[in-house]
């Protein structure tokens, strides 16, 4: 995995310019502009091809086919999750890269069943240390977030400065209803566990049937993995 050494930092004013500027548009036009005012090889994209991740991965296939889009392998999907997955990779043609745990680090927690005890420090491990590792590489980092899923995600801007990169959130004041209108008009598959009651989806162990981020870490108040925190 080739990685570029391009890295842009912000002001607050700049970033303020940059949010004035993006809330007027579209979301397509938000990804169009994204590529007129940043470099591709700084444009760091993430997906966990979980729920509807089907609506941002459709926009950046038709925009950028040549896009990375960076799966964090936590080794505990749902085999769901992964079919999913692939089943987007091989209908949008995405250029999809997985990233993980060292191997040590990951039997680890298989071993501890860390995510019983800690779910943090398993998410740490598994989620967060192996971006860590890439995203210095980076300018900005684009996510799926919307504002509705969270209390934390309705305080967030379209662009945010998060440790030292751009975050941009190209979907985040698109609500519930806009999203799953978008999807039926353009026929895009929903992630199979919807049907089975899951709104959002993680690791198998984590996850269970709920109403948007209700059924993540299940009985525990954790509502974030720490990749957006």
């Amino acid at each position: 995995m080739g990685l570029p050494q391009v890295k842009s930092t912000f002001t607050a004013k700049e970033i303020q310019a940059l949010n004035e500027k993006y809330k007027k548009l579209t979301v397509e036009k938000r990804i169009e502009e994204l590529y007129k005012d940043f470099s591709a090889n700084e444009i760091m994209l993430t997906s966990s091809f979980a729920a509807t991740s089907a609506f941002l991965l459709r926009i950046f296939s038709k925009i950028n086919p040549e896009q990375i889009i960076y799966f964090i392998n936590t080794g505990y999907h749902f085999k769901d999750t992964l079919d999913y997955k692939e089943k987007l990779t091989e209908l949008y043609n995405l250029n999809v890269e997985d990233i993980s745990a060292e191997q040590w680090e990951h039997d680890f927690t298989t071993k501890d069943e860390t995510w019983k005890k800690d779910p943090d420090m398993c998410c740490s491990i598994n989620k967060v240390k192996p971006l860590e590792k890439i995203k210095e590489h980076f300018t900005v980092w684009v996510s799926g977030l919307m504002e509705w899923q969270s209390d934390h995600r309705s305080t967030l801007n379209i662009f945010e400065d998060r440790g030292g990169i751009l975050k941009f959130y190209p979907l985040l004041d698109i609500t519930k209803e806009k999203r799953e209108e978008y999807i039926k008009e353009n026929k895009l598959p929903f992630h199979p566990l919807i049907s089975k009651g899951y709104s959002s989806i993680g690791c198998k162990h984590c996850t269970v049937p709920g109403d948007d981020r209700e059924g993540r870490w299940n009985n525990n108040p954790k509502t974030e993995c720490g990749l957006h925190l």
